[in-house]
């Protein structure tokens, strides 16, 4: 696996990708979006353009932050939802579920400031995000919406890693191969 790469063309913008181990017997393709202002911008009109009519865009802390902010100005959105990986001392009534992802392997909070769980209470919201592989992340995000009392519209990323790319229930771009070992 040293030095093996996956090359990746979405939206576009092609991207040599490192594939990294992450289980003794599991490789990924490592995706990350930050600081990759090109892709983002050309990634998040083709998930706008496909999202119903939603009041906020939500997303997991931390790799899918500027893809939301993208996503929610395109389409006007003035504010978007993140739901950080801990209580912050500025959160007022927090909500919080757990995950434990493909990519932390290991169990992490995921928090909603009471504020954000407020705005969005019977509103209609997307969860986006970059990757979608195993679901949990997505599905800790719904959770939170959920008890905040909103309505999962839509469940978007860039891409759809492995058996995500099987779901009838998400938006994805392009999908991502897993390298089994």
């Amino acid at each position: 696996m040293e030095n093996s790469t996956y090359e990746l063309t979405v939206a576009g913008v092609t991207r040599q990708l490192p594939i990294i181990q992450i289980a003794p017997d599991l490789a990924i393709a490592s995706f990350v979006i930050l600081g990759d202002c090109e892709l983002v911008t050309a990634a998040a009109p083709l998930l706008a353009e496909r999202l119903p009519e939603i009041d906020y865009v939500v997303t997991a802390e931390a790799k899918g932050i500027p893809l939301a902010n993208e996503v929610s100005r395109l389409l006007g959105l003035p504010y978007y939802i993140v739901a950080r990986k801990s209580i912050k001392p500025y959160m007022n009534a927090p909500i919080t579920d757990e995950v434990n992802s493909i990519t932390t392997q290991k169990t992490q909070a995921l928090c909603l400031d009471g504020k954000d769980a407020l705005a969005i209470k019977g509103k209609r919201v997307a969860i986006v995000d970059d990757v979608i592989s195993t679901g949990e992340s997505l599905s800790a995000v719904e959770r939170l919406v959920e008890k905040a009392g909103a309505v999962v519209a839509a469940r978007a990323a860039i891409l759809a890693e492995g058996d995500a790319a099987k779901r009838a229930d998400i938006l994805f771009l392009e999908e991502l191969p897993l390298f089994p070992l």
